[in-house]
């Protein structure tokens, strides 16, 4: 994916993988990206760097095969190793710039700015191809995280010239109100990952973005069932 024109590219239900065992994590991750999912993040603090680069690559695998975005938590090295399509950058990670030194003017990078406004203003100003905010609500995987209310969404919008993602405690239940504040994306953990039917849940939280379509999913390329 070019990043001639990322607001396209970067608009809808945005995975971040829950750290789990490959064979039970990819099952989960198809019923997902079945269900709509336009982009995934692989975030993986805990496995060995040989299981991180197989996991990598058949992630990207699965993404291609419904037209979704692959991007890389955290390290630009195993981006790089499995051309994924980017990474997405923390407060302690790898600098924007020498991300973007590393893996060419097409990779798509975003970079947490949690609830500061300025630091994504500075990120815009860098390069950055989006922003993401969070936690929008409670969270359960990051209970001590920072709270970014909509209303920061909602200005960031205004002032902002590039996709903007939200995170935390987002779920089917809530995902139209993130949506409704201006995100273009709303980034999931335990939303999807964490119900019994992961493809139904993607499901509800993409047509947060196509109210008036409910069941349309952007892929081209019919799903498959793989329950």
């Amino acid at each position: 994916m070019a990043r001639t024109n990322p607001t396209e590219a970067l608009r809808g239900l945005y995975l971040v993988t829950p750290e789990e065992a490959p064979h039970t994590l990819l099952p989960r991750v198809e019923q997902a990206l079945q269900g709509g999912a336009r982009i995934l993040q692989y975030r993986d603090k805990s496995g060995d760097a040989t299981r991180r680069l197989e996991t990598a690559r058949a992630l990207k695998a699965l993404c291609a095969d419904h037209h979704a975005l692959f991007l890389v938590n955290d390290d630009v090295e195993l981006a790089a190793a499995v051309a994924a399509d980017g990474v997405h950058l923390g407060r302690e990670d790898t600098g924007l710039e020498e991300a973007r030194a590393a893996l060419g003017p097409e990779a798509l990078i975003g970079v947490s700015c949690y609830d500061r406004l300025e630091r994504a203003e500075d990120a815009a100003a860098r390069g950055a191809d989006y922003v993401a905010f969070g936690a929008v609500f409670p969270s359960s995987t990051k209970p001590g995280a920072v709270h970014a209310p909509l209303a920061l969404i909602r200005e960031a919008r205004t002032r902002l010239h590039l996709p903007i993602a939200a995170i935390g405690g987002i779920t089917p239940d809530n995902a139209a109100q993130v949506v409704h504040a201006g995100a273009h994306m709303v980034a999931v953990i335990q939303g999807v990952f964490g119900a019994s039917a992961p493809r139904t849940a993607a499901a509800h939280i993409r047509n947060a973005f196509y109210p008036s379509h409910p069941g349309h999913s952007p892929a081209p390329a019919p799903a498959r069932d793989a329950d």
